[in-house]
């Protein structure tokens, strides 16, 4: 195979599902070759639409904002935990983070709702338990991803029992969060096969951000296999 790029991302659409609150995404023609002799589309989008990551600035306005952390932070080496299977709103525990986790490494928790992407199902997802993103920081990670909406439970319509615990721990520690991944199942085939993983997260430059859409691309390469 030798290398292998895949897209992690979803594309960005009018009307595609945005975290409960968050600005409705549209996309739609403003100029036309028809009618100006070329083809521009007007986007309206929060910060947080579609594939995204969340600057420690997100959570808190004493941490750095996006422009102010290093690119290094948007790209390494990946490690993707499996952690599919589990029901709706299920937290994530500790013990599934492995003791080989070390700084430098992308951590990519697969849960499989990628596969519920725009259903109601998908605000349903497993969630990091507060107990886990505290370990995975203490572990010196510092740029974790879901393929979910939140690395946090997100809350029904009508139940108030909301917490960004996880975003918390893992932001206060520096880290940087991407959520709405998707096609994390081929990565974990990649990595079952003992090939190297590297993803890239980098976000559009949006000066003083909470975070901001990204591109997000896993680099497979069968030719450097993992011992």
């Amino acid at each position: 195979m030798g290398v292998e790029l895949v897209d992690l991302s979803v594309p960005i659409t009018t009307g595609m599902p945005v975290y409960p609150g968050d600005p409705e995404v549209e996309a739609v023609p403003a100029l036309t070759v028809a009618e100006s002799g070329v083809n521009v589309l007007r986007l309206h989008m929060g910060s947080q639409s579609g594939t995204h990551v969340d600057a420690p600035f997100h959570i808190d306005n004493a941490l750095p904002r996006l422009d102010e952390l290093p690119l290094e932070r948007f790209v390494g080496p990946a490690f993707v935990l499996d952690a599919r299977g589990l029901a709706p709103r299920t937290p994530i525990p500790p013990d599934v983070v492995p003791d080989s986790l070390t700084a430098g490494t992308v951590l990519l928790v697969a849960t499989g709702w990628s596969a519920h992407w725009g259903e109601d199902a998908y605000l349903a997802h497993p969630y990091l338990a507060p107990e886990t993103a505290e370990a995975v920081a203490a572990a010196g990670v510092r740029t974790v991803g879901i393929d979910a909406l939140s690395v946090d439970r997100t809350p029904p319509p009508g139940d108030e029992d909301f917490s960004l615990a996880a975003h918390r721990a893992l932001c206060g520690a520096g880290a940087v969060i991407a959520e709405n991944l998707t096609g994390l199942a081929r990565l974990l085939d990649a990595q079952e096969a003992g090939c190297a993983i590297e993803v890239s997260l980098f976000p559009i430059a949006l000066a003083g951000a909470d975070g901001a859409p990204v591109r997000a691309v896993a680099r497979v390469d069968d030719r450097a296999v993992l011992v």
